[in-house]
């Protein structure tokens, strides 16, 4: 039987433990982040048979063995973003402990049981998110990602082997797709669809695509008070005026979204015109055409307002995914399994990445529950989702996992 209200309780321990005046803190590769990770494990060893280790690119896994070797996935991660929410990624860890005691209550699991802590879903120190799923997924880019650096100049490499983990080892993480049968995850919707709608839960029908590069504009760094506006090679200004650009080049598709969520201006002092400016890009829709046009269209426009300022721009890929729709058996179970728990129902894509493309991305059916976030705010230590749809996530993600098993069994017995 599940207790929802006690995976709540354990959220707020956990906030406890990880989290101060600016928010949550768990970042990956951190000291805090491994403080909370080892309270998951002593969770998890505290289940009757469940089994704990760790694979080669930093994931946890903890493992009940049921009647067949063909398992239930369940997970999302740990790590947040500096100074974010008590919710995000950690509200699927902490109901999935809940629903691991249900399962090894019973005699015997229907199915082999598995709950997932997926290493650096965020990105949020080295810029490279799902990190440990897609590792899993054997989407991992060990070469470009071995050499990124965060702001202290520390490079990923070094940060995994301080906690552990080699990088050069993170492709043999596939391991874990054996028998993998089904993923599930349960998800804050880090958006304002469902509070707009008055629904407590969604089902996820998939995830947006993402297009995310590095574009640096090149200028000429010189003295502000000695050279006159037209002589200027201004690379601030030009990056200026892409990011105005990127919202007209967004509202040409419905759902697309384009974010530029970081700049950097070097000398960086207020004596000197911008020599150089580097920014970010993060472009999402839900239609692969539609992003290849998004993308296209914002490398035009880069190269026209470099040629305006008389500067240059160099662009370099972060990362990118394809659309990633979800399983449609599963959105059926999915859907059966938030009306029992809420009396609603209501299928809604995610803008937000999670674990959960990359799983289904390596042919894993995948399906994903939503819980309304409180006016649409994440990623942030405002954060916030009202404790009965909170209970109503836990219980329908219970119940998801049930039919989800039961229909593992019925497709392999």
């Amino acid at each position: 039987m599940l207790h929802p209200q006690r995976t709540i309780d354990e959220l707020k321990e956990l906030r406890a433990l990880t989290a101060n005046e600016r928010g949550a803190q768990r970042v990956a590769w951190t000291d805090t982040w491994l403080q909370a990770r080892a309270w998951f494990k002593g969770k998890v060893r505290e289940i009757p048979r469940v089994q704990v280790s760790e694979d080669a690119a930093g994931n946890i896994w903890a493992v009940l063995p049921g009647a067949t070797d063909q398992s239930l996935l369940m997970g999302s991660h740990l790590d947040c973003v500096p100074g974010g929410g008590w919710l995000d990624g950690c509200l699927g860890v902490v109901a999935g402990i809940e629903v691991l005691r249900h399962f090894a209550a019973m005699d015997m699991p229907p199915v082999t049981v598995k709950l997932i802590d997926w290493a650096d879903e965020e990105g949020a120190r080295f810029g490279r998110s799902l990190l440990g799923s897609a590792a899993f997924a054997g989407n991992h880019s060990i070469e470009a990602d071995r050499v990124r650096t965060d702001k202290e100049g520390q490079t990923l490499q070094e940060a995994m082997r301080r906690c552990g983990v080699e990088i050069s080892r993170a492709a043999e993480a596939t391991a874990g797709q054996k028998d993998a049968a089904a993923y599930i995850e349960l998800h804050i919707e880090q958006g304002p669809v469902l509070e707009q709608m008055g629904l407590p839960l969604g089902i996820v029908t998939g995830t947006k695509g993402v297009e995310r590069h590095a574009i640096t504009f090149f200028g000429q760094a010189v003295h502000s008070g000695a050279t006159p506006m037209p002589l200027r090679k201004d690379a601030l200004a030009a990056a200026a005026k892409l990011a105005l650009e990127i919202r007209a080049i967004a509202g040409k598709h419905q759902d697309a979204v384009c974010t530029m969520g970081s700049v950097k201006t070097f000398p960086g002092i207020v004596t000197a015109v911008v020599g150089r400016c580097e920014t970010t890009l993060d472009q999402r829709d839900l239609n692969a055409a539609n992003l290849a046009q998004m993308y296209r269209e914002a490398k035009e426009a880069s190269e026209r307002f470099a040629a305006e300022e008389g500067c240059t721009v160099q662009w370099s890929r972060i990362w990118d995914i394809e659309p990633i729709p979800f399983h449609p058996e599963l959105l059926d179970l999915c859907d059966q399994a938030v009306f029992e728990a809420s009396g609603t129902r209501h299928r809604l894509p995610s803008g937000p990445l999670h674990d959960a493309a990359e799983v289904a991305r390596c042919g894993i059916p995948t399906v994903m529950i939503f819980t309304q976030s409180l006016l649409g705010i994440s990623h942030n230590k405002i954060e916030d989702t009202r404790e009965d749809h909170l209970r109503l996530g836990v219980d329908a993600f219970g119940r998801l996992a049930d039919k989800t098993a039961a229909w593992i069994r019925a497709r392999h017995s």
